[in-house]
């Protein structure tokens, strides 16, 4: 007898419009496990100027009481690394991250289906995120810290990979 392969699971984005036209859509394109790996530039001449590295990411759609959109980002383990909550008026609240201080910032969704957000760093530096789909099963990110004249001080890319199957342990 031979072991037959583990049935997949069903995508279970598969009948959300694609390219996502709504912040509603959009976050449920997110809701899942994802495979991720980044890689990380620092722009300012260093030696260091580059790293990658991999990881789980898992994303929950969460209840939210302004009826907008609400978003927990945990690691592979389960642990939250972050917290989103988006309100109409085109506002975005962070809580969690390297901070471990809600941050409030500003969000966009484009009609090509990209989110964009914006937050605030430190010595009026702005962090630019810009989220988009491929496929309903590949997401891609980019990062870029600007400084307050609008120099590129660090940038990241990342490309993640739905897990539509629970990973072999």
């Amino acid at each position: 007898m031979t072991d037959a392969p583990a049935p997949t699971a069903v995508s279970p984005v598969a009948d959300l419009p694609f390219p996502p036209e709504t912040l509603q859509a959009f976050s449920q394109l997110c809701v899942g496990r994802w495979m991720s790996l980044r890689s990380i530039f620092a722009l300012d001449g260093s030696e260091e100027w580059h790293q990658s590295e991999r990881g789980e990411v898992e994303i929950r759609s969460d209840d939210d009481p302004t009826g907008c959109a609400a978003l927990t980002v945990s690691d592979g383990e389960g642990k939250p690394l972050s917290r989103l909550v988006f309100s109409a008026d085109g506002v975005v609240q962070r809580a969690g991250g390297a901070a471990q201080a809600i941050q409030s910032g500003g969000w966009q969704l484009r009609k090509d289906g990209c989110l964009e957000l914006r937050f605030p760093a430190d010595d009026d530096a702005e962090v630019l995120e810009r989220v988009w789909f491929i496929k309903a099963n590949l997401r891609l990110r980019t990062t870029t810290l600007v400084d307050r004249s609008g120099t590129p001080q660090q940038a990241s890319f990342c490309s993640e990979i739905r897990r539509v199957s629970s990973p072999a342990r």
